[in-house]
């Protein structure tokens, strides 16, 4: 217990770290999400944007009004060759985007359905799939926009205009929330070492009774991580630890798609075995992309996409998943160094990057049925994993 209430201690006496950051992209977010607009700026110009996701006809007639009747749709580029709009097997640099023309708050349908490939697109107009942009001014804020939209957990797709006036000092965008590039940019960084424990309790588990989980929340006051920590790892040795990604569908549920709930009952039935050691439950769901947009992938899937395809055509990358807040909550609670169960050597790579040193990686393997046979062929084949 020692060690947690230190790290508890010095967090609280931590000034906040770029709470005014957190707190304004956090706020752009919500607003995404309910379908309402924001504006993106750089301090030389400023956009308004609507997650395509969630725009109506109301909100994107009030958008093109305020942008002199000039808006576009922005996709990531991966997206974009789904769709036919890039040539497949295009050199895709990251971060790329491809812009649509929009100019009618009646397209609203339209765009939702070209943001979403789990939707019928038969009743889309053919001219929308292939009506790419130059995108001009505004397409310089897309990057940031659509990052803004992945942070919100809705598709990667927005529309986006310039406002005449960089400071959004328009009339009629009074009420809108206003966030800057590099306030975008630095969002998950700063949530990551904004974590504070906040909560800790004990929690017997079957087969490592001596257990107790504490929760971390960024300062925004977003979604906690946890840190299950089994009985008294000694902070002078390498800790055996585990990274686990929540996962709704196989944790909670045992769905046969993935190994995910046997790597979490298996890693805590180890741990119990060993004496001691840690899980960190992280909020990464569907590999960083959210459930909703998980469910979409194996929507995809179901029709023959793999894993990584699925993704793909959603616009997002393979893997959005960062392991900085991992390595924030190691720090805190004193473990520095750590014996690392996975299979993912991008896990060692992502905690080494963040300053935690893993001496060993620990193998952590089980057995495939016939409904994820595919999905565990696709991790070794794909991302690299060592089975």
């Amino acid at each position: 217990m020692e060690t947690i209430v230190m790290a508890d201690s010095l967090a609280r006496n931590r000034p906040p770290l770029g709470r005014q950051t957190l707190v304004a992209v956090d706020r752009a977010i919500a607003e995404l999400r309910r379908g309402a607009p924001v504006i993106v700026g750089d301090g030389a110009a400023a956009a308004i944007v609507l997650a395509a996701e969630t725009a109506e006809r109301e909100g994107l007639g009030r958008l093109l009004a305020l942008c002199g009747g000039s808006a576009c749709l922005a996709l990531t580029a991966r997206r974009a060759a789904a769709l036919g709009l890039i040539p497949q097997g295009s050199a895709l640099p990251s971060g790329s985007v491809a812009t649509l023309a929009v100019s009618a708050a009646s397209e609203a349908d339209g765009l939702r359905r070209l943001a979403d490939p789990a939707v019928d697109l038969a009743g889309v107009p053919a001219a929308y799939r292939f009506r790419l942009s130059a995108g001009g001014e505004v397409a310089a804020y897309a990057p940031a926009a659509i990052d803004l939209a992945k942070r919100a957990r809705l598709l990667p797709a927005v529309v986006l205009g310039m406002l005449p006036d960089a400071r959004g000092d328009v009339a009629g965008a009074e009420d809108m929330l206003s966030v800057s590039v590099g306030e975008i940019a630095g969002y998950e960084t700063l949530a990551a070492r904004s974590l504070t424990p906040v909560s800790e309790a004990r929690v017997p588990l079957a087969g490592a009774e001596s257990t107790r989980i504490v929760a971390f929340r960024p300062a925004d006051g977003g979604v906690e991580h946890l840190a299950i920590i089994i009985g008294e790892p000694p902070a002078d040795r390498p800790v055996l630890t585990r990274l686990h990604s929540a996962c709704f569908t196989g944790d909670l549920l045992g769905s046969l798609r993935c190994d995910c709930g046997d790597q979490l009952q298996g890693a805590i039935a180890e741990i119990g075995r060993q004496g001691s050691g840690l899980l960190l439950y992280l909020a990464q769901e569907g590999r960083g992309i959210g459930l909703v947009n998980k469910l979409r992938a194996y929507r995809l899937q179901d029709r023959g996409a793999d894993t990584v395809e699925a993704n793909l055509q959603l616009g997002f990358d393979a893997d959005e998943r960062i392991y900085l807040p991992a390595a924030e909550m190691l720090r805190q609670l004193g473990f520095p160094t750590v014996r690392l169960m996975t299979n993912n050597p991008e896990k060692v790579a992502g905690l080494a990057r963040s300053g935690i040193e893993v001496v060993e990686r620990v193998p952590h393997v089980f057995p495939a049925n016939r409904h994820n046979e595919g999905y565990l062929e696709t991790k070794a084949t794909r991302f690299g994993h060592m089975f």
